[in-house]
């Protein structure tokens, strides 16, 4: 089994289930993912679009819909008995239903940590009794479970070898109408449904404004999303490219982007493509983790930096205005621009190398 509760989920678990398959080709593998795993060959018991929503208020308002996955997947445990149940990312889910699995003397492998060193390393100790196996996609993570005991593992990033495979930029260009002689400003709003109620317009406009009449916006389609969406929440005469299919491409040959704060910002730092980050979330939910989050910056980008190297815009610092002036100022001077490009290299550099998937796949078939 294997449980992975949003598109980046699905797009690092699509890589493993790959891996999985080629090592084992009779293997069954089913449970939470989205299109990506499909494709590879996983039956889904749910889809990670009735999974993507985030935040305290949020959840509560969910919490119907979690007892009953829950419920779901417990009955497929207990009749399909599965060796290993995989938990990629999706902390507040995963962990709480990994004491069910444990019930059931199931081997659980942990891929990508719940940020512990954002929050509550205290919780560590208490995942010791939950996970055979944790598998961490940043370095400095490994000392923070050996202190503790816990089996774990640096397998790299898999990010490094989801963006190898990008189009080229005449064939990008190409395939989706942009114009060659203009440069694009890339608007990537995240892939929950709520992100693109409270960010999208704001994110949208500002981009409008920086880029003028001699750049285009571009704005790559989630997968797990409708391109409705996006266009219910579009400004009134905002000039802009929706792509699918080809979000990679848009971080890649963008000058510039604003990035919702989560996976995104680590894919758009893989292209060193400069960025703005930005987040906004409930006045409640906000409240919260201000009381929780133990550590400066939210940006991922940041945090594996160890400092702030891209802007982070958060709650009422979201504005069109400050969007726009931060930008500005990164895209009117080169020496900053061409900074932070460097800086971001050396962020890609720290995410180690391709093969990700399969050294976690291989971890999961020997746990």
């Amino acid at each position: 089994m294997m449980i992975a509760g949003e598109a980046s989920g699905d797009a690092h678990g699509a890589g493993v289930v790959r891996e999985l398959k080629r090592r084992q080709p009779g293997i069954e593998i089913f449970g939470v993912g989205g299109d990506k795993m499909q494709k590879e060959g996983m039956q889904l018991t749910f889809h990670v679009r009735e999974m993507s929503f985030m935040g305290f208020v949020e959840v509560v308002q969910h919490l119907p819909l979690i007892r009953s996955v829950e419920k779901t997947l417990e009955q497929l445990l207990k009749f399909k008995k599965p060796d290993v149940v995989v938990l990629i990312d999706y902390p507040g889910f995963n962990l709480r239903f990994a004491r069910t699995i444990k019930k059931y003397g199931i081997k659980v492998v942990y891929y990508i940590s719940p940020q512990v060193w954002a929050w509550k390393k205290s919780r560590v100790r208490k995942m010791k009794a939950l996970v055979d196996r944790m598998l961490v996609v940043f370095p400095f993570e490994v000392p923070i479970y050996e202190k503790e005991n816990i089996p774990v593992q640096f397998v790299g990033h898999p990010l490094i070898e989801e963006m190898q495979e990008v189009m080229s930029k005449e064939q990008f260009r190409k395939r989706f109408g942009l114009d060659s002689s203009k440069k694009f400003i890339a608007v990537i709003p995240g892939s929950r449904r709520q992100e693109i109620e409270n960010l999208f317009s704001v994110m949208v406009r500002a981009a409008v404004e920086v880029a003028g009449s001699e750049k285009e916006v571009v704005v790559p389609v989630a997968p797990n999303l409708s391109i409705d969406l996006y266009q219910h929440h579009l400004p009134p005469n905002a000039n802009v490219k929706f792509i699918q299919h080809a979000t990679h491409e848009v971080m890649k040959y963008a000058e510039f982007a604003f990035v919702t704060s989560g996976t995104a910002t680590l894919e758009t730092a893989c292209s060193e493509t400069p960025m703005v980050v930005v987040y906004k979330t409930s006045a409640i939910t906000y409240w919260i983790a201000r009381c929780v989050v133990k550590i400066k910056n939210i940006a991922l980008v940041n945090i594996v930096a160890g400092k702030t190297i891209v802007p982070e815009m958060i709650q009422h610092n979201a504005t069109v205005d400050t969007l726009a002036n931060e930008a500005n100022k990164i895209l009117n001077f080169p020496e900053r621009y061409n900074e932070m490009k460097n800086e971001l290299k050396i962020v890609r550099e720290k995410l180690g190398g391709v093969g990700a998937s399969a050294h976690v796949a291989e971890a999961i078939l020997v746990v």
